[in-house]
């Protein structure tokens, strides 16, 4: 593994979609060392996220990491921390940080029996892969899963992200994806069926037009949600 100086971490990446490469960036600019990053399908993007990290397979990265992020679609996560653990890639005293909404730390099984310490979190929002996210990182929230002894690691980690921490069990990770999902798919296909019908109404470039009816109006339901009063009626304006 690759040791670094005052504190900081030798970190490598699995996984360079849109999660992975945001997380390597935040990381490094809270100061810990990007030793790699596996090969994904923009390698312009990664570049300009993690610029001059090298790019390794997966088993080098383990080799050469204090902690390894795996940032990799939720179907692929038990079979690639597993397959690791198979050509004895897992270190002991390795920190092994997920990133998937639906996993706890129960997926990281495999690394665990090698002597791993796993840590699993969430940053909620939507990604775009984009250094735009580093920016969205910090005003957003961190579902953190981690055995109680290190879960002040995982909770550090989420605060380096520029994320507040909250820690969710493993037990109600399914019902936290739930959340997560619903939040997303929901959003995502009202704005699309209201942007068709207002093209449909002759609205000309019926996203922009929407932008802020959107996004004031998420606004007040966070409000709302926040406040205890999101089962009230709506206010009605008085004539």
């Amino acid at each position: 593994m690759t040791a670094v100086r005052d504190g900081r971490l030798g970190v490598g990446i699995i996984g360079a979609g849109r999660v992975g490469p945001v997380v390597g960036a935040a990381l490094g600019g809270a100061g810990h060392a990007i030793v790699g990053v596996t090969v994904g399908s923009d390698p312009e993007r990664v570049e300009a996220l993690l610029p001059g990290v090298p790019v390794l397979d997966a088993p080098e990265i383990v080799r050469r990491s204090e902690l390894v992020i795996v940032a990799v679609p939720h179907d692929q996560l038990e079979g690639l921390v597993a397959g690791l653990a198979e050509v004895g890639a897992w270190q002991p005293g390795q920190l092994v940080l997920h990133t998937d909404p639906g996993w706890g730390t129960a997926v990281l099984a495999p690394a665990v029996v090698k002597g791993a310490i796993p840590l699993a979190v969430h940053p909620a929002i939507e990604f775009t892969g984009t250094s735009m996210d580093l920016r969205a990182l910090s005003s957003s929230y961190a579902a953190v899963t981690a055995p109680g002894p290190v879960l002040p690691i995982a909770q550090a980690l989420a605060v380096e992200l520029g994320c507040e921490p909250v820690v969710v069990e493993e037990a109600a990770r399914a019902a936290y994806a739930e959340a997560i999902a619903t939040a997303r798919d929901f959003s995502r296909s009202i704005v699309r069926q209201a942007s068709a019908l207002l093209s449909r109404a002759g609205v000309p470039n019926p996203g922009s037009y929407l932008y802020s009816l959107a996004h004031t109006t998420i606004d007040h339901a966070l409000a709302e949600a926040g406040s205890g009063t999101a089962d009230e009626p709506p206010a009605t304006i008085q004539g």
